[in-house]
């Protein structure tokens, strides 16, 4: 899974709500190093239209076959956007995997009883912010102190209109995927994790780590994300 001819792809990476593509950056290190093709989406969250014509610009510009990636509801982002021909494979990390006709708000709606309740603000303006003195623990509880704080302060407001975005098509349905349960995580609970990872046939891998794993522990991240491209490859 590491570096080699025989495992170069291309990557798209996109991010989830409340944060933008920056967070990639040690993923996308990782796999840099190991040759790969990276590109990271910078979604407005504005509204899942948006954020799917964002990332499908980022696609248009990319050569050959693709493996999407999304975090948190970057995932809701591939779940739509992948159904574009150049993506062979999906792959979810600590993410929503909204079926037909679902969307974040509609799988957030009945939380299971004693699951963390992610510390969101009422909407200004049609968005979203978490509150930035509960960050850190709902968030960001594996990063240092001043990662988290900065990650609380520089938070992107994430848009109603995004969350009630629903699907209209699931690719999961169509590509192969992974997932990656974080469990640790205190804003998707593992358990829904779990679910909605078997509900899409993903290949599982579960490491434990906050919803923010994917800026903690970049290392397992890369590595599922190249067991992807190296299942996109066999299947070329």
């Amino acid at each position: 899974m590491g570096g080699g001819s025989a495992s170069k792809g291309t990557v798209v990476l996109v991010h989830g709500g409340f944060v933008d593509g920056s967070g990639w950056e040690g993923v996308y290190q990782i796999l840099k190093r190991n040759g790969h093709s990276v590109a990271v989406v910078q979604n407005p969250t504005t509204s899942l239209a948006d954020d799917v014509a964002a990332t499908r610009r980022v696609l248009a510009a990319q050569e050959g076959p693709v493996v999407l990636v999304g975090h948190s509801y970057g995932g809701v982002v591939i779940t739509e956007a992948g159904n574009d021909a150049k993506v062979a494979a999906l792959v979810y990390v600590a993410a929503f995997a909204p079926d037909r006709g679902e969307s974040v708000s509609a799988l957030i709606k009945d939380p299971p009883p004693g699951a963390p309740v992610p510390p969101i603000l009422p909407p200004q303006g049609g968005f979203l912010f978490l509150d930035q003195a509960k960050f850190a623990a709902s968030f960001a509880a594996d990063l240092d102190a001043e990662k988290a704080a900065f990650l609380a302060d520089s938070q992107v407001p994430w848009g109603v209109a995004a969350l009630d975005g629903a699907i209209s098509e699931p690719a999961w349905k169509s590509k192969p995927s992974w997932y990656l349960v974080a469990t640790e995580d205190r804003m998707i609970p593992p358990a829904a994790q779990r679910a909605m990872s078997e509900r899409a046939g993903s290949t599982v891998v579960e490491v434990s780590g906050s919803h923010a794993v994917y800026v903690s522990q970049p290392a397992p991240v890369a590595a599922l994300i190249e067991e992807a491209i190296a299942a996109a490859k066999a299947e070329d």
